[in-house]
């Protein structure tokens, strides 16, 4: 039987998905396999918002496997529900360790009807209940009274709550809400209120007012609509009122008021606009529309044959939700979560059993942590990359680095904001800054002197980014860098060679991919730069790849792979691989190390005992050190498409300071772990 914990609340608006999506978070760092439930949606005909949330996060679901009933299944036959929703419950516990279970809260009404029903769910799937607790608008004791009025309701229905949760506390001190709630006998934890998460976005609004989209780039539509004006004052006073983020509202027949917005938001020193709502129906005149093409901006601006009032009223009442494409929301809530939730605690007061074996969400989770703890700075090359953008978003929302973005400061930034991401803690630097050029090309010249590089030609070349960026690194201005969306593995590494070198005792530069498989990592090298190494250089990649595994939390036993098993072979291949084994004992007495041996031998304990009974390796390798770069690629592509692996990487090693590459078609996921893997290298330095 699964455990489970089921996230309830008696009223509407209690910010419930924030906690279960932290909670998830959570989990999926620490439980091999996490469900989700909704033993109550709203219909069949949407998807359930906070459900399609939640597995988001977690590939292994399907949809349909997560949820219960329907509302109206729920009115027309209470007990028959029950059932149902007992019995996919079950179904689904089955291929799962752990069920985060998320009640309903569509009455938006403060009262037992619905708690009831959600109550006698927690008991029925012996669920406990994590109660959630809105504090916007009350005090510490209606808080109280509230949370009060719930425990009697879910106790009554013969189910526990193990813990609560107040959330959206507006005040600065949250302290005063977990006192008043210490006294109940159960863990309390709080949460500021932020704002954001209920700002819809652009879309919704639109959706809503049922409006279309008249200019502007569709992609922007998901930004959120963090204020609203009504701007039918004189242009002049509407300008005095613009804000960051803003939703401006304005009859579609003041087209001077267009025009003014238009140019405000192309303006350097206005705010950037979310979008522009033209209400009542009216035509934009042809030559207006073509003044504000002209203006090249993407702002969207939606028109709706809605009056003002209907406008506005629809505009400020609608509310936003967390979706899986409102990634500014989700990295706000999960960073809130982090920083105001001790995991430890909550795992320990919510009594979960934590995983010994290591599967590809769990790796991710610890890798981020592990950024975390001790922040590096790493330089990002290709500013001008919307992926980079909104990967900087998410690892600083997520603190997992501090960064510095390469490219033209005012060109970044708006287009930041453009996209609706926040990148203010970023440093953004010019790789024509004249200081740092100059600084550079000085310690690029005298660095390959012996190549007869000149001051001049140096110069041009330190304003590329990749080798304006390694300069940051080599001269201790960034502990790290990452690069490659825009550029060629060749561009961007080249520059590390020439400048940052290799480690005292490495001869070779070298690289592995972490293999997440199901229920561990595995550490393929080298599989991405060097195509036949010799014995020694074999032996410095086995080397570099077993730190490499420490660092990531893999304890090495290194497989020196080739065609034969110990003594059952010869040939020059097979020599090549036994005398890099011999090096490895010899330069590394510390590391346990068995080669020449198969893949089957070094992986599999029943083929283990029968090559090589007398191993500490066979059988149960970790690092796998591949005789060339031809069976190395294609043995990683091969298990990575096979047996459903994920495979991270390349990451670089053998440098003096990291440095590493990402594919062209990397996705937002990808820059983020690439950063933080860099940030974790950069650690051991």
């Amino acid at each position: 039987m699964a455990q489970s914990i089921f996230v309830a609340s008696m009223e509407g608006h209690t910010g419930k998905s924030t906690v279960a999506l932290g909670l998830v978070n959570l989990l999926i760092g620490n439980v091999t396999k996490v469900g989700v439930f909704r033993p109550v949606v709203r219909s069949t005909l949407e998807r359930d918002r906070v459900l399609d949330l939640l597995i988001s996060r977690l590939p292994h679901l399907e949809y349909e496997d997560c949820v219960g009933v329907t509302y109206d299944e729920i009115h027309s036959d209470p007990e028959g529900s029950l059932s149902r929703i007992i019995e996919r419950y079950r179904a689904l516990e089955q291929r799962v360790d752990t069920v985060v279970v998320v009640g309903s809260d569509y009455t938006d009404i403060a009262g037992p009807a619905e708690l009831e029903y959600n109550s006698r769910i927690a008991a029925n799937l012996r669920s406990s209940i994590l109660l959630v607790v809105r504090a916007i608008d009350r005090s510490p004791e209606e808080v109280k009274q509230a949370a009060q009025l719930a425990i009697d309701e879910i106790e009554s229905n013969h189910a526990k709550v193990i813990g609560i949760v107040v959330n959206r506390i507006t005040v600065p001190d949250t302290q005063p809400f977990a006192d008043a709630i210490a006294g109940m006998g159960v863990p309390v934890w709080t949460l500021p209120d932020i704002p954001i998460l209920s700002s819809a976005s652009v879309a919704e609004l639109m959706k809503q007012l049922g409006g279309k989209l008249a200019f502007g780039d569709e992609d922007l539509l998901s930004r959120e609509a963090e204020h609203l004006l009504i701007a039918g004052m004189n242009t002049e006073h509407v300008l005095e009122r613009l804000r960051e983020g803003q939703v401006v509202i304005t009859p579609s027949d003041r087209t001077e008021i267009l025009i003014a917005l238009m140019a405000a938001h192309a303006a350097e020193n206005f705010p950037s606009l979310s979008g522009i709502i033209l209400n009542g129906g009216y035509a934009v005149p042809d030559s207006v529309a073509r003044l504000i093409r002209g203006f090249g901006q993407k702002i969207p601006v939606i028109e709706t044959r809605h009056d003002s009032y209907v406008t506005a009223r629809i505009s400020s009442t609608t509310r936003g939700s967390m979706t899986p494409t409102t990634q500014r929301k989700i990295d706000l809530a999960l960073s809130t979560f982090e920083e105001h939730i001790s995991g430890e605690s909550m795992l320990t007061q919510l009594d979960f059993t934590r995983s010994s074996v290591v599967t590809p969400l769990m790796f991710e989770a610890e890798l981020l942590d592990r950024a975390r703890a001790n922040r590096k700075h790493i330089v990002l090359p290709e500013g001008d990359d919307d992926r980079i953008l909104r990967a900087a978003s998410t690892l600083l929302a997520r603190q997992v680095a501090q960064l510095t973005i390469l490219g033209n400061e005012p060109a970044i930034r708006a287009r930041a904001k453009e996209l609706g991401l926040d990148i203010d803690d970023a440093r953004v630097l010019s790789p024509d800054d004249p200081e740092l050029i100059e600084r550079f090309a000085e310690e690029y010249t005298r660095l390959r002197a012996h190549k007869g590089m000149r001051i001049e030609r140096a110069r041009e070349i330190v304003r590329d980014v990749s080798y304006f960026g390694t300069m940051m690194v080599h001269l201790g201005l960034a502990d790290g860098m990452v690069s490659g969306a825009l550029h060629t593995t060749a561009h961007t590494i080249k520059p590390s060679f020439e400048t940052i070198k290799t480690k005292p005792g490495v001869s070779i530069v070298s690289s592995v991919f972490l293999m997440l498989m199901e229920d561990r990592v595995l550490v393929y090298g080298d599989c991405a730069v060097n195509p036949d190494p010799t014995a020694a250089q074999l032996a410095d990649i086995a080397i570099s790849s077993a730190e490499t595994a420490k660092q990531f939390g893999v304890e090495p036993r290194i497989a020196m792979l080739s065609y034969s098993t110990g003594e059952s072979g010869a040939g020059a291949d097979v020599e090549k691989v036994r005398e890099a084994t011999r090096l490895v004992r010899e330069r590394a007495p510390h590391l346990s190390v068995e080669g020449p041996i198969q893949y089957d031998a070094a992986i599999e304990p029943s083929v283990a005992k029968t090559k090589l009974p007398d191993s500490d390796v066979a059988g149960r390798a970790t690092v796998f050190i591949f005789p060339d770069l031809n069976t190395g690629n294609n043995t990683y592509k091969a298990v990575q498409r096979s047996a459903g692996a994920v495979a991270v990487g390349p990451v670089l090693q053998g440098l003096n300071k990291p440095v590493n590459d990402l594919s062209r078609g990397a996705l937002v996921h990808d820059i983020v772990n690439t950063v933080a893997i860099t940030a974790v290298q950069a650690q051991g330095f």
